[in-house]
């Protein structure tokens, strides 16, 4: 009879195999999940012990983050981790970079106007060298119902820290749809370098022979939190580029769109490489790259 009914009866059987000394190597379903936590960075656990099999068991009681969809007995089980990292003190610092953005709109709602609040992700972008910074890059699509210029967007740094910055904003320029799904922005206070870190653009397109980071404020109950948090996929790969958008397999919810995707130069600069405009919140998330409208981006950014 198993100990714990909510636990897959072999999760529980390895941990008695252990104590008692019978099982010399995880197998099957525990070894994928093992691999899976190693890639993740969650624990540093050898493959192939019996310690192994002993702490993959506890994470399963314990580690409630864990989203585990089926565990069956071959190594082709569907185990779904969200990748995505919380941004803390021990972050990257270009994270610093993204931030919250507030947008009042009117909505038509059965034929009625009404006053709506779209939360959106966007990203602080300057020259190099500059000592401060005064432009911000987004979606187009959360500033598509912005249509009362008497109310004012709000851009948003470090908004759950103790000391966050925020800032209005006015448009310059955007794709006008989604099939150019970007938007420039102006501060209207500039955002000094010592105070948070802007990004540079990248050079060219983001390549798919390297990794990119996604980040944004996306609202998901998990690791989001309504959108209270700010979380980032940071090892994923573009998957396709077609001429106006590419693919990625980074994770990403609502609340996210006009945040930042990010490559890291040969010499470790990231490089803001694209604006996340739409996906699926599991395996697909679409970005608008720099490269499709580098000309309004070097007309504006000063």
């Amino acid at each position: 009879m198993a100990l714990w009914p909510n636990i897959p009866f072999e999760f529980q059987l390895s941990f008695a195999q252990c104590y008692s000394g019978s099982l010399a190597r995880p197998r099957g379903s525990y070894a994928v999940l093992i691999r899976m936590l190693c890639q993740e960075e969650i624990f540093a656990i050898k493959i192939g012990t019996c310690a192994g099999a002993l702490l993959t068991t506890f994470v399963f009681l314990c580690a409630s983050s864990l989203s585990i969809k089926t565990l069956g007995e071959t190594s082709t089980d569907a185990i779904d981790v969200d990748p995505r990292k919380v941004f803390s003190q021990t972050s990257p610092k270009w994270l610093t970079a993204v931030g919250k953005l507030y947008v009042p709109s009117i909505k038509m709602i059965e034929g009625y106007r009404s006053n709506h609040r779209e939360d959106c992700s966007a990203t602080l972008v300057s020259r190099p060298g500059k000592k401060e910074a005064d432009t911000v890059i987004t979606a187009w699509h959360c500033l598509e119902f912005y249509t009362d210029l008497s109310k004012s967007i709000i851009f948003t740094l470090l908004p759950d820290s103790s000391a966050p910055i925020s800032t209005e904003v006015h448009r310059l320029a955007d794709g006008g749809g989604m099939h150019a799904d970007w938007a420039i922005l102006r501060l209207h206070q500039p955002i000094p370098s010592d105070r948070v870190l802007s990004l540079r653009i990248h050079p060219a397109r983001a390549s798919s022979e390297s990794t990119i980071s996604m980040a944004g404020y996306s609202s998901d109950a998990g690791l989001g939190h309504g959108g209270n948090s700010l979380t980032y996929d940071p090892f994923c790969n573009v998957t396709l580029q077609v001429r106006h958008s590419s693919n990625s397999n980074c994770r990403a919810f609502r609340g996210a769109s006009g945040g930042a995707v990010v490559q890291l130069s040969s010499d470790g600069v990231p490089w803001l490489s694209g604006v996340i405009s739409q996906g699926d919140g599991e395996q697909l998330s679409v970005f608008i790259p720099v490269a499709r409208f580098r000309s309004a981006i070097n007309l504006h950014l000063r």
